[in-house]
């Protein structure tokens, strides 16, 4: 019988494969095709493929591309959240956990999202909690559907504007399963990629529809789609130019004619298009101006050229991708540089010089250097030196100038249709598998910073996010070697002083922990996240008034700091002035309502001053937000038993039991509430549970012997005051009753038998 992961993955596997021939029916059949008219046979790229058998060999290719796609992407859906974007964009994004809304809409329109203005990419991840949480799985099936569905759209867009059914099919192949692509497909967070891609697909069917018959009503539909691209992406801002090259070739609008020797129109009608690009580039600009790195142009320069190279070299060998590649710096060889110039130069020279035979090499040429320009580094954000993501439009330029010059070089081979099928197969069963293996590092935090530490060994960050990863599995000894090694290759990045630290102190080391922030702070005065952790680790060693001081340092550089003013109320309320950690609790609830912590404290101060209304209310509000916080139904149960709502205190605490039945100090409330409601011999039964789980617990000795007093059983209750002395023997309340219950055992023994 198969396991429930494995049989998870069919199923979505099942209902992917079926959406994506539903879409394929309605792309086929009416979205690509009913604007595109009859197919020009006697073009030069037509492969003559007859009329009557298109449509089904058009249908045949797309549940192919379907088919390829999900068997490349499908274990994607049995894969969970990774730690690098996905807390931000939806695991730790209150607005996208809560769904869809109004407030959650305007917000992804007024909000940036990590230096990124994505407000249609952000939408569908509401979605996707709307009707999924945060079930990893369904996020990862709704990018696989999508990039099914550019794949799709891809085919549909080259067959009606080159009307090469084959060639269009074998480019929209390496589109669906190309190694490269994976990152795109695989990350949840770089939605943007795959929802920009489909909106890119649209716009180029939508364009070819408008190229074919210009009218307004098309033309503002081209200006929608750019203009929803965007919204996805803003990589897309050359898109413009990716249509006036289309317009070169395949369409053939920039063919003058004696009427017209030079068509301006064409170029007019596109300025249009560039202002909303234009508009989208200010966005970005001032979206991503806090992560825009001041590196020396001549670097940047230097590593665009070596990354132009290196993103040619991956699309034909596709080997070494990891999620990160770090920035060199100085660190490139001038002949790599050299070479890579050179070689970009004389692609370009032969592709303007056959610009005239083959305008294809051009165009597919240009697609691929224009789409790259605004992620090639000439305005660096960020420190990678390049990223799988930002090949997944623009390698669709190299892939159809391959394509085509494949075709030209096989048309002159004897069996050219059985040597050019034979490759064509080859290529892609190759990719697939290289696919395959590439997404399965996407499958767990370790195995990809792992993979990316095996392709790229001087890598920091990956060193940092290994070291995240492993501390959240409880390998905290081996997290901190990573850390260690991320401070060897950045000595100065505080961020990793931090994170060892935290690691130091989730050991069980605060004071080790205390030199690494300290020295943090050397580095970032200002760092309010290492005096927050400072305070924190002052904590452990209960020096309070330090603690305290740390965490008003947190607050003072940022003032809606709700993890600072918890922690804050934490420190004070050990300290004892528990009117000051009220008021500290309340201020980190009312900067994030939903802090769970926060709220559960609040509720057991209130419930110390015997503020037991509002202490019921919190702890109720608490459960609310963490359904399975033993420690809250006990407390609620402490709280209505204090109140003298007995019933519903025993409901509270065999909830907890049922969470936890193995907790002592459940058990022992239990007893207590069994003992307030008269049930003495339910009560000694947890008391007696508790004591198995916890036999130094001298106060459940003391109520046990009470209970067994009451039941009648003085010997058996002054063995427990017995024990419970043994324990602790200063304690007043059961030698007072060991005194009390051994006075009782001699009146009762010295009393006279009863005569009638």
């Amino acid at each position: 019988m198969e396991n429930s992961s494995t049989g998870h993955i069919g199923l979505f596997t099942r209902q992917g494969l079926m959406i994506s021939l539903i879409i394929t029916c309605g792309m086929s059949s009416n979205v690509f095709t009913s604007a595109a008219g009859k197919r020009n046979l006697n073009s030069p790229n037509s492969e003559n493929c007859p009329a009557d058998s298109s449509n089904r060999w058009t249908l045949l290719i797309c549940f192919l591309l379907t088919l390829a796609t999900w068997l490349v992407f499908g274990q994607t859906l049995n894969h969970g959240f990774v730690n690098y974007d996905d807390e931000l964009y939806i695991t730790n994004n209150p607005e996208v956990l809560g769904g869809v809304s109004v407030h959650g809409v305007i917000g992804a329109f007024i909000h940036y999202v990590n230096f990124n203005w994505t407000p249609l990419a952000v939408i569908t991840h509401m979605l996707d909690c709307q009707f999924y949480g945060t079930k990893a799985g369904w996020h990862h099936f709704t990018n696989v559907l999508l990039h099914n569905a550019s794949a799709i759209a891809l085919f549909l867009v080259l067959k009606r504007m080159t009307a090469a059914l084959w060639r269009s099919a074998f480019v929209a192949a390496l589109f669906a399963v190309h190694p490269l692509h994976v990152e795109s497909v695989a990350w949840i967070a770089e939605r943007r990629d795959v929802l920009s891609g489909l909106f890119f697909m649209l716009t180029l069917g939508v364009y070819a529809g408008y190229a074919r018959k210009p009218s307004t009503g098309r033309y503002l539909m081209v200006v929608l789609m750019l203009a929803l691209a965007l919204m996805c992406k803003p990589m897309l801002v050359t898109l413009p130019f990716v249509l006036l090259l289309l317009d070169y070739w395949p369409l053939k609008r920039l063919v003058p004619t004696v009427a017209q020797p030079v068509p301006w129109r064409i170029f007019v009608e596109k300025l249009p298009l560039l202002a909303v690009s234009g508009a989208d580039c200010v966005i970005t600009l001032f979206a991503q101006k806090e992560a825009i790195q001041p590196l020396p142009l001549s670097q940047r320069i230097a590593n665009a050229l070596i990354s132009c190279v290196v993103y040619l070299k991956q699309t034909v060998y596709p080997t070494g991708l990891a999620v990160y590649y770090p920035f060199p710096g100085n660190s490139l060889a001038l002949w790599k540089i050299l070479a890579a110039f050179v070689l970009l130069t004389v692609i370009s020279v032969v592709a303007i010089a056959l610009r005239r035979k083959y305008p294809w090499f051009l165009v597919g040429w240009l697609w691929y250097l224009g789409m790259l320009v605004p992620a090639i580094g000439l305005i660096q954000s960020g420190l990678r030196a390049h990223a799988d993501r930002y090949t997944y439009l623009p390698q669709i330029g190299p892939c159809l100038l391959l394509t085509w010059a494949a075709a030209v070089l096989c048309a002159r081979l004897p069996y050219r249709r059985i040597i050019s099928g034979g490759l064509a197969a080859v290529i892609l069963i190759a990719l697939i598998g290289c696919a395959r293996n590439q997404v399965r590092y996407w499958k767990s935090d370790v195995t990809l910073w792992t993979h990316a530490l095996a392709c790229a060994p001087d890598n920091a960050l990956a060193e940092d996010y290994l070291g995240n990863a492993l501390c959240q599995e409880g390998e905290v000894d081996e997290a901190i070697v990573h850390y260690q090694r991320a401070l060897q290759l950045e000595p100065d990045n505080a961020k990793a002083h931090i994170v060892l630290a935290n690691a130091l102190l989730q050991k069980g080391n605060p004071d080790e922990a205390i030199l690494w922030y300290r020295k943090a702070l050397r580095i970032e005065p200002n760092n309010f996240e290492a005096e927050n952790n400072l305070g924190n680790a002052l904590l452990k060693k209960n020096r309070w008034d330090e603690a305290i001081t740390q965490f008003d340092k947190a607050l003072r550089i940022k003032p809606d700091y709700a993890e600072a003013w918890y922690n804050l109320g934490v420190a004070k309320s050990q300290k004892g002035n528990v009117d000051e950690a009220e008021a500290s609790y309340r201020q980190a609830l009312a900067i994030k309502s939903d802090y769970a912590d926060a709220r559960y404290n609040l509720a057991g101060v209130l419930l110390q001053r015997n503020n037991l209304n509002e202490a019921i209310t919190q702890f109720q509000q608490d459960l609310q937000l963490e359904p399975g916080n033993v420690e809250a139904y006990n407390s609620l149960g402490v709280a209505l038993l204090r109140k003298g709502d007995v019933d519903e205190a025993l409901v509270q605490f065999q909830k907890a039991l049922q969470i936890r039945p193995d907790y002592a100090k459940i058990h022992y409330d239990f007893g207590n509430g069994l003992l307030q409601k008269g049930e003495v011999n339910a009560a000694i039964i947890q008391y007696q549970i508790a004591l198995r789980i916890e036999p130094t617990n001298v106060q459940a000795r003391i109520n046990l012997g009470n209970s067994l007093l009451t039941a009648g059983k003085v010997g058996q209750a002054i063995a427990q005051y017995q024990a419970a002395l043994q324990i602790e023997p200063t304690n007043a309340i059961a030698s007072n009753n060991l005194n009390s219950a051994l006075q009782l055992s001699r009146s009762t023994k010295n009393e006279p038998p009863f005569q009638r």
